[in-house]
């Protein structure tokens, strides 16, 4: 999908927030778990901690947090926002929405709000829905926000899996602006490869499978991955999304300031860097700190580069994702 048609209005990133959850799961606290070490995640993850939520915590909770703080940043307040979208696969419940429970807790007005299920990929399809409703002039602010709560979805017996994921929510606030502003959404570049959707899964609790006891007793509950395929298609994919949004554009990659991609592993971002011949240090990098929390993942590295003081107002940032299904994508804008 390439969004780069030029129309009266546009859209401009006018708030950003993020949220962590206090308590934090270091790798030395999974040896206590799970059969692995330290020295063994930092290797082959880059990972040195994620953050889990509180009992009392659930998706929509963080995500309230996280989009107080975009609120901020924009100047504005929640009887402003006319939508919310909710990108998580991780949600309170399978109905209602998060995004209907975040619309109560925020107090909006009785607006659009809806969840959206793209996994990983799930915060750049989410800038893309918005950024379509800006465009065509029907609203003037929307929340994106792309928020998870991963460890309750977790086996800790599958030291694969129990590693990478944590908890975190991030708020971007997209608002309408004219086509003479320079700091806008240029593009957004989605994709899906259904064919590949066995490589990540969650079994159970849909209508194909749903919850019984037996599913309980098996593990059914969990995620479950192919780690060396999931890596070689990531690479493949995040390489393909970033020349595919420059070329569109017609930026070369060394007029990007920063690359901000999905935060799953290191090594993956590493290569995609090589691949992509841009160079590692202006590429956004905060799992070793979160760990992967899949649709929050770019939010959140954005949001603690941008507090870093590295994002700064006027630069050129790429956002690249993959995720289950497999879906893929990128934004091109100039913050």
């Amino acid at each position: 999908m390439n969004n780069s048609t030029v129309g009266e209005f546009r859209s401009h990133v006018s708030g950003v927030g993020s949220y962590l959850p206090e308590k934090i799961m270091s790798n030395h606290d999974l040896e206590k778990l799970v059969d692995t070490n330290h020295d063994w995640i930092v290797e082959r993850t880059g990972i040195v901690n994620r953050h889990h939520a509180a009992p009392d915590q659930a998706t929509s909770d963080l995500s309230y947090e996280a989009s107080l703080k975009a609120l901020k940043m924009a100047g504005l307040t929640a009887q402003d926002i006319d939508m919310i979208i909710c990108c998580t696969v991780s949600g309170d419940q399978v109905m209602p929405s998060t995004a209907c429970v975040l619309q109560n807790k925020l107090g909006c007005r009785q607006i659009m709000a809806f969840d959206l299920s793209a996994a990983c990929s799930g915060f750049v399809y989410g800038l893309s829905v918005a950024d379509q409703f800006i465009r065509t002039g029907m609203y003037k602010h929307i929340l994106v926000i792309g928020a998870e709560v991963l460890h309750r979805f977790v086996n800790y017996k599958d030291r694969e899996t129990c590693i990478l994921f944590g908890d975190a929510a991030g708020a971007w606030i997209i608002s309408r602006t004219d086509k003479s502003n320079p700091n806008i959404i240029f593009s957004s570049h989605l994709h899906s490869e259904g064919s590949l959707g066995d490589l990540f899964v969650l079994p159970a609790g849909g209508s194909r499978v749903p919850f019984t006891q037996e599913v309980l007793d098996n593990d059914g509950h969990y995620v479950r991955m192919k780690g060396r395929e999931i890596f070689k298609n990531a690479v493949r994919t995040l390489t393909q999304c970033c020349h595919e949004a420059l070329d569109a554009n017609g930026y070369t990659s060394d007029q990007v300031d920063w690359l901000v991609p999905h935060q799953a592993n290191l090594r993956i971002l590493d290569s995609v860097a090589d691949h992509f011949k841009f160079p590692k240090e202006k590429v956004v990098v905060s799992l070793h700190e979160t760990g992967n929390t899949s649709a929050a993942s770019i939010p959140v590295a954005f949001d603690m580069a941008l507090q870093e003081g590295k994002i700064k107002r006027g630069q050129l940032i790429l956002l690249a994702a993959f995720g289950a299904g497999l879906t893929s994508g990128s934004v091109l804008l100039r913050f």
